[in-house]
């Protein structure tokens, strides 16, 4: 098979270090689990080298991503891409990738759209999951919240359509909502956006392996989320997490991921975890490589890389284990401990 791997931000050569630093650890991992020379992998001319041994293969890219897979995408068989669901990135990769009848290695185009937009994942889960209470807030909208507003404790807001904590906010007063509105406004293409009840508990993952059929979960990962000027900032995590809900949590993200059509690969579903009431709560469900990847596959007992491959054609791991823990910080590195 004739594979080919590329991480968005490091295949457009972003200088953006809060999105490449995850990309570029993302991207030589899985470089490093596929060493062979059928594996080609993408790398902007503007983007540092990667440093890795690997035997895959780097094509430099000087210009437009789309338009080069436009162009070369038909010379593979398969590809396995990472991509933000914002703007719906990942979704139009992933679709013109099935246009070609190259194989995805990940979820189909139609999971992608139904997790893209985090208010159609709330439908589609509600009644069958516990959530958090949501509500789709169009923008030419507000005024009609500001008597609720004048009420409440905390709210969350946050894009339809965002990936990792990018423009999450508390809310306690109707001014706050409207300056957070305007500044979700400013990074979506959405006439709408989420207003969220808040829930308090520790912020967590599960990484999930699925064939679009049949789902493992493989390790329940801590979420390192900070408050900072009423914004909520990912700051790194723990993998595994130890927590005493896991063989619940872990079930929950299971079923969730069984319960829409087409997640496939590797799949990360947000978690918020009540102590208190014993309660767990699903946030959203990443249909795509997650940060927690880079430790994961540091710890558990086969290569993940190639386990996600298997995943994509139907096969699931067997007899997992994880060997020791890691800890990990991002700021313009990403460090383990």
């Amino acid at each position: 098979m004739k594979l080919l791997i590329f991480e968005y931000a490091t295949a457009l050569g972003l200088d953006d270090p809060s999105l490449t630093v995850e990309g570029t650890h993302m991207l030589k991992g899985l470089v490093d689990d596929l060493d062979n020379a059928n594996t080609s992998y993408l790398i902007s001319s503007d983007s540092p080298e990667l440093k890795s041994s690997s035997n895959c293969t780097p094509i430099s890219i000087n210009g437009d991503l789309s338009l080069w897979l436009d162009e070369n995408i038909s010379n593979y068989d398969a590809c396995l891409a990472v991509a933000p669901e914002e703007d719906r990135i990942l979704y139009n990769i992933t679709h013109l990738l099935e246009e070609n009848n190259i194989k995805v290695i990940g979820s189909s185009s139609e999971a992608v759209l139904a997790c893209s937009d985090k208010y159609r994942t709330y439908q589609l889960l509600e009644d069958k999951f516990p959530l958090i209470n949501s509500e789709k807030v169009f923008f030419n909208e507000l005024k009609e919240y500001k008597n609720q507003m004048s009420k409440l404790d905390k709210m969350l807001v946050k894009p339809a359509d965002g990936v990792s904590c990018s423009g999450v906010r508390i809310v306690q007063s109707y001014a706050e909502f409207i300056r957070a509105s305007a500044q979700i406004k400013k990074t979506t293409k959405l006439p709408f956006f989420i207003l969220q009840d808040y829930q308090k508990g520790a912020s967590a993952s599960v990484s999930v392996l699925s064939t679009g059929e049949k789902a493992t979960p493989i390790s329940l990962n801590r979420q390192d989320i900070l408050l900072k000027d009423g914004r909520l900032v990912y700051n790194g995590g723990e993998v595994p997490y130890e927590h005493r809900l896991s063989d619940e949590a872990l079930e929950l993200s299971k079923n969730a991921v069984k319960s829409i059509t087409g997640l496939r690969g590797y799949v990360g579903v947000d978690l918020v975890m009540d102590d208190e009431e014993d309660e767990i709560y699903i946030l959203e469900i990443n249909p795509r490589l997650t940060t927690s990847f880079v430790a994961l596959r540091r710890l558990v007992n086969f290569n993940l890389t190639e386990a996600i491959i298997n995943a994509s054609h139907g096969r699931l791991p067997q007899d997992i284990e994880i060997k020791g823990s890691l800890t990990f910080r991002k700021d313009d590195s990403i460090i383990f401990k």
